[in-house]
């Protein structure tokens, strides 16, 4: 046990944090420094969000409601902390990131496995992201075992199941691989929530933000990329804009979005 008494720098371990940002420039290009400490924030916010998403899992499994509510206000708000953070980056010119861009190399955000691992966690599931992760490297081992395993939504259902609920057992018993796709059955349950259990109504409100969040997020990251790289390839061979554009106003939970049209 070391001597040293713990001290603000110590307990955050700032030495080692704060020598995380390495420009390749060697600080030649102001605005490189900008855009390391961004992606590297997000990824902060990434790993807290995915933290809060496996602890709101274990409280739908321990049917506990109001920690399950303020578990999701926590992750909403940090949402908005991502999102707003959008407009920083976009101080930087199309000439500022040009002035450093080629040192990017082959890297690429397609390349953050902590966002495709929150992609899975919440049902984001397509073909082929796998493939942009070395095999046996610990980054794939994550995303394959969270490819397996029960989504939010999955997680959601069977807390209403649990609950009581004729949750229907074909929305139960889904292909985890896939991304969740509407049931007639589902959205049948969720409205008789919304007309007679004002409780769980909220839970599935706060649901609708959280999709709601992701996706005002990919707009914005949309729209930053757009206005500084317009149309060209992304780094590193991405498709840039017209990929992100793909994965716009695709919802996260599309049942509660479809009972709208039934309240």
């Amino acid at each position: 046990m070391s001597d040293k008494p713990m001290t603000y720098g110590s307990y955050l371990a700032l030495d080692e944090l704060l020598a995380l940002q390495r420009p390749k420039s060697g600080g030649r290009d102001h605005d490189e420094m900008l855009f390391i400490v961004i992606h590297q924030v997000y990824e902060l916010w990434f790993k807290q969000i995915l933290h809060e998403l496996d602890y709101l899992t274990g409280l739908f499994e321990r049917d506990d409601l109001p920690r399950s509510m303020h578990t999701l206000k926590r992750v909403l708000a940090i949402l908005k902390i991502a999102v707003a953070q959008v407009d920083v980056l976009e101080t930087m010119t199309p000439l500022e990131f040009e002035s450093f861009r080629e040192r990017l190399e082959s890297a690429s955000g397609f390349q953050s496995a902590q966002f495709r691992e929150l992609e899975f966690v919440l049902g984001a599931r397509r073909d082929g992201v796998l493939e942009r992760f070395g095999a046996g490297s610990p980054e794939r081992a994550r995303l394959e075992a969270r490819l397996v395993e029960p989504s939010l939504w999955d997680r959601f259902l069977a807390f209403l199941a649990a609950r009581g609920l004729d949750v229907p057992q074909d929305a139960r018993s889904r292909d985890l691989a896939q991304s969740v796709e509407p049931s007639t059955g589902v959205q049948a349950v969720l409205v008789d929530i919304y007309r007679g259990d004002p409780a769980l109504a909220e839970l599935c409100e706060r649901l609708v933000d959280l999709d709601e969040g992701i996706q005002e997020w990919r707009y914005r990251h949309v729209k930053m990329v757009e206005r500084t790289i317009g149309a060209k390839m992304g780094t590193g061979g991405s498709p840039g804009v017209e990929y992100l554009r793909s994965t716009l106003f695709r919802p996260l939970f599309p049942d509660l979005w479809a009972v709208r049209a039934e309240l």
